[in-house]
């Protein structure tokens, strides 16, 4: 029998690694000073900050003064639409997103359209791929950014980055990304992607919560997002989070070291999850591309059930699943992405998403093809939706 919790829900968050716990232990104790101060304990806290500043640009192939340390991926995706927002609106007031982004950036860009901003958000297909040639019959001569996400967070799906912002270089539109899933768990460069902005979240990549950081291109003329101080180059201000950023940094050179000898073991056990849940159960429907999609991302959709009874018989399983974006779990609105990719409320509402991570084995793979046929079978017989 397996002991413990077996926790299949890496894209909500992720376990801190042991060697970054261990690097941040030391700067809640010993080296607790504040690095804006001159003397030597504060000095030193700043020479943590910048070394780490140098291992979160390694990862994305950016200059390290083009990394900007947030409280993480929610405050970088604000501050990336905002900031170009005013500081471009007498350019132009017209911002482009597609309709499958994250709620930090889907809500930003509602308050922003509230505020005076016009807002266009584009279709993705079946699969929750954006056309680039929508991206390019969209833009005006007032468009002022363009944010699309690297890889969406509930079914997977690789957008296609690199061909948009070949467009958007031509017509000189900046680019952000929203790459929270993606940096540090699938490869990545700034300038291969051809982005602008690009935000990250450490906890997404076996670094705490709490920190993330946001990339901005040498030139990129963004306003501040927070007041006060004169950190990150006046750029935001607040007193630094040191041990966030040390846990960040060492998390981030981890990534760099590690990433490619775990993605093809990963992908081979997501695999050996899909095909064992499509042979066991029927009428079960794959979210997002079936190719283009992050190596460790399961999302299914099971008729006939709701998503949040299967969570929970997992749950009682000791099995951790989402039935979506952990940042909407519990509400009643059927998944945004789903109804973007023309998904009807009624199969929307069955979505189950398996995250795969680094120490998950083939093991609790076993277990859990197992007992969820056995939970799908014992909710059905319940359901008085579904019928063979």
């Amino acid at each position: 029998m397996l002991k413990g919790v077996i926790y299949l829900d890496h894209a909500a968050t992720t376990p801190v690694h042991p060697l970054v716990r261990r690097e941040m232990s030391l700067w809640f104790t010993d080296s607790y000073g504040n690095p804006s101060s001159m003397y030597s304990v504060g000095v030193e806290a700043k020479s943590a900050i910048e070394a780490a500043r140098k291992q979160v640009a390694a990862l994305i192939g950016a200059a390290p003064e083009e990394i900007y340390f947030t409280s993480g991926g929610t405050e970088s995706d604000n501050w990336a639409l905002r900031g170009i927002a005013y500081a471009s609106e007498k350019k132009g007031k017209h911002i482009i997103i597609s309709s499958i982004e994250h709620h930090a950036v889907l809500d930003t860009a509602e308050w922003l359209g509230r505020h005076g901003f016009e807002i266009t958000r584009l279709p993705v297909d079946g699969t929750g791929l954006v056309d680039p040639d929508d991206v390019r019959k969209a833009l005006r001569p007032d468009t002022i950014l363009v944010s699309i996400m690297h890889a969406n967070n509930e079914v997977g799906t690789i957008e296609p980055i690199p061909e948009i912002g070949r467009i958007l270089r031509e017509r000189g539109v900046p680019f952000h990304v929203d790459a929270v899933q993606t940096v540090g768990n699938y490869p990545l460069s700034v300038n291969e992607l051809g982005c602008d902005l690009l935000s990250v979240s450490a906890h997404k990549l076996y670094g705490p919560k709490g920190i993330g950081a946001l990339y901005i291109r040498k030139g990129i003329r963004i306003d501040k997002y927070m007041t006060g101080g004169g950190q990150e180059s006046n750029k935001r201000a607040g007193t630094y989070n040191v041990p966030g950023i040390v846990g960040l940094g060492k998390a981030c050179e981890i990534a760099l070291e590690e990433m490619p000898a775990h993605i093809e073991p990963i992908r081979k056990l997501r695999e050996k999850l899909r095909e064992g849940i499509f042979s066991r159960i029927a009428d079960v429907r794959l979210n997002g591309h079936p190719e283009r999609r992050l190596p460790n991302n399961l999302s299914v959709c099971v008729q006939g059930i709701e998503g949040e009874s299967m969570l929970l018989c997992l749950d009682m399983n000791r099995v951790c699943v989402s039935s979506g974006s952990a940042c909407t779990t519990g509400s009643l609105e059927p998944s945004h992405v789903l109804i973007a990719m023309g998904l009807p409320p009624e199969v929307a509402h069955g979505s189950l998403r398996f995250t795969l991570g680094r120490d998950n084995t083939e093991e609790q793979i076993n277990y859990v093809l197992e007992v969820f046929p056995t939970i799908v079978k014992r909710l059905r017989d319940m359901s008085p939706t579904y019928r063979k």
